[in-house]
């Protein structure tokens, strides 16, 4: 039985395919599988921070499909609303991974399960008694009906008064800037809390510098702005002022799942109505835990670990659980 969820994310989940550390994606051979998202990722971190989670999207009838949905199932993520595609395949990334070289990352998506997602899929009760939809800019990009999907969950969350977060995601490898622009950029005007780095601000909001940006958007619908800079830190944006947090420093295995992982801590922040700057360390906290580790979901921690990891990384303290 599904519980009222404390946050809800759409979006697609595929295999991901990891070549093992430091080979050249052209040279692997061997690899290791699990699940990739961005949505599933938040998904999966704010459970593990003991809130409630509920994935919606499409997976096929497939083993990768039935795959995706254990993961996130023994994550403790409500699959209940899921859409098992008979006809439809599981989509699936495969990527090389190290920490100081560029990564290089296939995507085998076009027709998938998730890019035929249905704005009449999405029932309204889905959304029942949550307290934060999380959106990102990848998911109305994948197909013409997963941006109408888009739109009917940004005015199901509309009439059930449920505050919307986005993270543009930007992925140039579903579409050129000018379909970002085109897609993506109307959306940001139309949620409650943005997350997004720097650069995805300056291209989807052509004309003006990210401050520039910012202050536009607070203007309109958005209460608060989070920016993730091209230096790392993080500032977080609203009407009563600005807070900006450092990255902590750590070693990296692997740059990709940090934004995911910072929308994580700093989410959880706010649904735990912690002031900006508390939510920007968790943020740096999550981000810096994950980019230890090979994958995207790996070094998510659970709530004793995040609040041993912050106290570490901001007073230097024991960093060993004895």
């Amino acid at each position: 039985m599904s519980v009222t969820p404390d946050v809800v994310v759409c979006g697609e989940a595929m295999t991901l395919l990891l070549a093992e550390p430091g080979v050249p994606l052209a040279h692997a051979t061997t690899f290791r599988r699990s699940i990739a998202g961005a949505e599933s990722n938040v998904a999966a971190g704010l459970a593990r921070l003991g809130y409630a989670s509920r994935w919606l999207g499409r997976v096929g009838d497939d083993p990768a499909g039935r795959a995706v949905l254990s993961a996130l199932r023994s994550d403790g993520i409500d699959t209940s609303y899921a859409v098992v595609d008979p006809s439809g395949y599981t989509g699936m990334l495969v990527r090389d991974s190290h920490p100081s070289r560029a990564i290089d990352v296939q995507y085998y998506r076009a027709g998938s399960a998730a890019s035929r997602l249905e704005a009449a899929e999405l029932r309204p009760e889905a959304l029942g008694g949550a307290r934060l939809l999380h959106l990102t800019g990848i998911t109305p990009m994948l197909s013409a009906s997963a941006h109408r999907a888009t739109e009917r969950l940004l005015e199901l969350a509309g009439e059930q008064g449920v505050p919307v977060s986005l993270d543009p995601n930007v992925r140039f490898k579903i579409g050129s800037a000018d379909r970002w622009r085109e897609v993506v950029g109307p959306l940001l005007e139309r949620v409650d809390l943005v997350l997004a780095g720097a650069d995805e601000l300056e291209l989807l909001l052509p004309g003006r510098p990210s401050r520039a940006a910012v202050d536009g958007l607070l203007a309109a619908r958005p209460k608060t702005v989070v920016v993730k800079h091209r230096d790392k830190a993080a500032s977080c944006h609203t009407a009563d002022g600005a807070w900006r947090q450092e990255a902590f420093t750590v070693p990296v295995v692997d740059p990709v799942g940090a934004g995911d992982a910072f929308a994580v801590g700093f989410l959880a922040g706010r649904l735990s109505a912690l002031p900006p700057q508390r939510a920007l360390a968790q943020g740096a906290a999550v981000a810096a835990l994950v980019v230890q580790c090979a994958n995207d979901t790996d070094g998510l921690p659970d709530r004793p670990g995040l609040d041993r990891a912050l106290h570490s990384f901001v007073h230097q303290g024991e960093s060993v659980n004895r």
